[in-house]
């Protein structure tokens, strides 16, 4: 099959989303993988001279169009899986998994590398160069590139495991997720719930051919029944599904995650760390698991003490309601009685603020906000291909040159063949030009926010606009890069660094200015009312220690589970997952609690955000102090914004991120901002 008959053999900037099919991954990838073992094979085997040209960037070519069709047949199965698509990609990990793990076990490249790094133009690198050469041979020395034979055949051997079972596990979740719904007949145990969820669940119900209101696990819809439906016996079902999904039946992950915590603590062991928490956090911020824990603890030792006053706080208030009411409060309590003191106490109902936050208008005041800030103009282009009819496509341009940064694609809404969360992730990277200017970058973001129903446009609540912002940023870390190697480019940075450009966008969501530019109210037109407003800044910190604390709670566990878990010991990885959640939980868990079943971010991939979720609240300390810097100077202050962008967004891997920070901020970050933010300051 040609390249022109395989839309995957091709690289496009505008992806033939219509023409790409299950059909075409295996024969593609087994074509690339091929093309890709050739190349490897001549960098390693080229005679003469070695050159930072024909080896340093021809080693980053290897991979180029196996790269770009991966990108596209693992973002399709994400957003619109089918049987078929689904058996291809699963089809190809093994051998695509195997591929990528054997480049630094290459003798012959890895005596390439080595030869280009003691040649006098090596010697002479600087910058981004030097850089690139220095983290290549970090990074095959990590990777096993100094093992001996036997090493290095178990290494690649672990590599396919994992790839293996954590497609497994992400599928299990998706697949879980869906085989729930809970249908409701009778109108009167809908009391509480908002008219714009009891439109959408009525709306499913239709689309399902079925009569009354149909809930489901996907977050709009579950979000919902958890926060607001009063009655407690279908919150309670549904918090029970929702936290033992993929922990039994066919899709089961329980089995899984041992063997996957195991596979990870030998591939550590092999490579010469203590444990995977090491392996993955060395070249990052944090640098060490140790490290990345005591930051964790630290901030729980400041939080504990207003997370147990709020929790007493809550139980006095319902009991205040109900003087009957258990003295214990139920997990499946907690959301619904939280808004309601949250109501009382500020006067503020986070569904008030639905009106005001039309989807496209939303869109489009991000994109003026950040106009005006970075100096970028983001307009939409129709008729190009896309994988759903409900998606969208922009394109970036540089407002003072009208150059063509980068275009991406929006996905906004659930669909069953999609899986839940908001992410954003890369097509393609574009570098410098030898002319001047760079190639365009591609990429994507995805969420799965409450769709247009009743008649009325896809209304948001204020979590759902930051949502967007946070993904948007993560989007302009990728387009507005100018790093001249791809795999230094945009967000291929320290994961402890990477959230830094996707939360300091969610700060615009909480200021007026920026508010008045987007929050109108879809029928009339009118900004958001100073009371309402007001209220909802009075409670940005309400419960704040909860919130922190659940943060902290997932990235404790993730790294205990990396460092520490002994079954042994502590018994099996659900109980132990529990244990160490309950002690973070306002309410205790039920025995039968297996979150830890489906939590992608850690399990879902190789790696992913195994031994790094840390990396949130990390960053989290680097956009409140960076943000700072902007509510001193007003926060669409074009110079601190083109700051912002030179020294963090345009830079990617370019640089240590420490000194990137320093080079915004003048200093190391400081604790205090975030502290204040949360309310939570001494």
């Amino acid at each position: 099959m040609t390249g022109t008959e395989n839309p995957l053999l091709s690289i496009a900037f505008e992806i033939p989303f219509d023409r790409i099919r299950a059909e075409h991954v295996e024969p593609a990838f087994d074509e690339l993988l091929a093309d890709a073992a050739r190349r490897l094979e001549a960098v390693a085997a080229l005679p003469g001279e070695r050159t930072f040209a024909n080896t340093m960037l021809a080693y980053e070519a290897i991979t180029e169009r196996l790269d770009y069709a991966l990108n596209i047949v693992r973002h399709l199965e994400s957003v619109a899986t089918y049987p078929e698509l689904r058996a291809a990609y699963n089809a190809i990990q093994p051998k695509v998994s195997e591929f990528y793990s054997s480049i630094p076990l290459h003798d012959g490249l890895w005596r390439a590398i080595q030869s280009y790094a003691d040649t006098p133009e090596a010697a002479t690198l600087t910058g981004t160069r030097k850089r690139f050469l220095t983290k290549t041979l970090d990074a095959f020395k990590r990777a096993g590139a100094d093992l001996p034979p036997e090493d290095k055949k178990r290494l690649a051997e672990l590599d396919v495991e994992l790839s293996t079972l954590t497609t497994r596990y992400g599928e299990n979740v998706l697949d879980s997720t869906n085989a729930f719904s809970l249908l409701i007949t009778e109108e009167a145990q809908l009391a509480g719930l908002p008219e714009s969820a009891r439109v959408a669940a009525r709306e499913s119900a239709e689309a399902k051919g079925q009569t009354g209101w149909r809930f489901t696990l996907q977050a709009p819809s579950y979000n919902a029944v958890m926060t607001y439906l009063d009655d407690a016996g279908i919150r309670e079902k549904m918090y029970r599904a929702y936290v033992t999904r993929a922990a039994g039946g066919e899709h089961d992950n329980t089995a899984l995650l041992p063997r996957i915590l195991e596979l990870r603590r030998e591939k550590a062991r092999l490579l010469g760390f203590a444990d995977f928490a090491d392996l993955v956090i060395e070249d990052r911020m944090a640098h060490t698991g140790e490290r990345a824990l005591r930051f964790l603890e630290n901030l729980r030792d400041r939080t504990v003490e207003a997370f147990r006053r709020e929790n007493e706080q809550l139980r006095r208030f319902r009991r205040g309601v109900d003087p009957d009411a258990p003295e214990t409060l139920q997990p499946w309590d907690i959301a619904y009685w939280a808004e309601k003191q949250r109501i009382a106490l500020y006067n503020f109902d986070e569904e008030a603020l639905r009106p005001y936050f039309p989807l496209e208008p939303v869109v489009a005041g991000m994109f003026e906000i950040f106009r005006r800030v970075f100096g970028i103009r983001v307009a939409e282009r129709t008729g190009v291909p896309t994988w759903d009819p409900q998606v969208h496509y922009f394109e970036i341009h540089d407002e003072a040159t009208d150059e063509l940064l980068g275009a991406f694609y929006a996905d906004f809404y659930p669909r069953e063949n999609k899986r839940g969360g908001g992410w954003m992730d890369v097509f393609l990277t574009g570098i410098p030009r030898e002319a001047g200017g760079v190639l365009p970058h591609l990429g994507f973001i995805c969420g799965n926010l409450n769709p247009p129903a009743g008649g009325k446009p896809a209304l948001l609540t204020h979590h759902d606009v930051e949502t967007i912002f946070h993904e948007f940023g993560h989007l302009l870390h990728h387009c507005l890069s100018r790093v001249e190697i791809r795999s230094l480019a945009g967000t291929n940075v320290a994961w402890d660094f990477v959230e830094l450009p996707s939360q300091i966008l969610e700060n615009w969501c909480w200021e007026r200015e920026s508010l008045d530019l987007f929050a109108r109210h879809w029928e009339t037109g009118a900004p958001i009312p100073e009371d309402l407003f007001a209220a909802m800044r009075r409670a940005r910190t309400y419960r704040a220690a909860n919130a922190q604390m659940r943060q902290l709670s997932f990235g404790i566990v993730d790294l205990r589970l990396h460092r520490e878990w002994d079954p042994g010991r502590d018994g099996d990885v659900v109980s132990y997952a529990r244990r160490l959640l309950n002690e973070f939980s306002p309410a205790p868990l039920p025995p039968e609690h297996a979150m830890i079943a489906s939590f992608t971010h850690l399990f879902a991939s190789p790696v992913g955000y195994g031994a790094g979720y840390y990396s949130y609240k990390w960053a989290e300390v680097l956009d409140a102090d960076a943000f700072s810097r902007f509510l001193e100077a007003g926060i669409f202050n074009r110079e601190v914004g083109l700051a912002f962008r030179r020294a963090v967004l345009e830079r990617g891997d370019s640089c240590d991120p420490a000194e990137l920070y320093r080079e915004f901020m003048g200093r190391d970050p400081d604790l205090q901002p975030l502290l204040i933010r949360l309310g939570l300051a001494a």
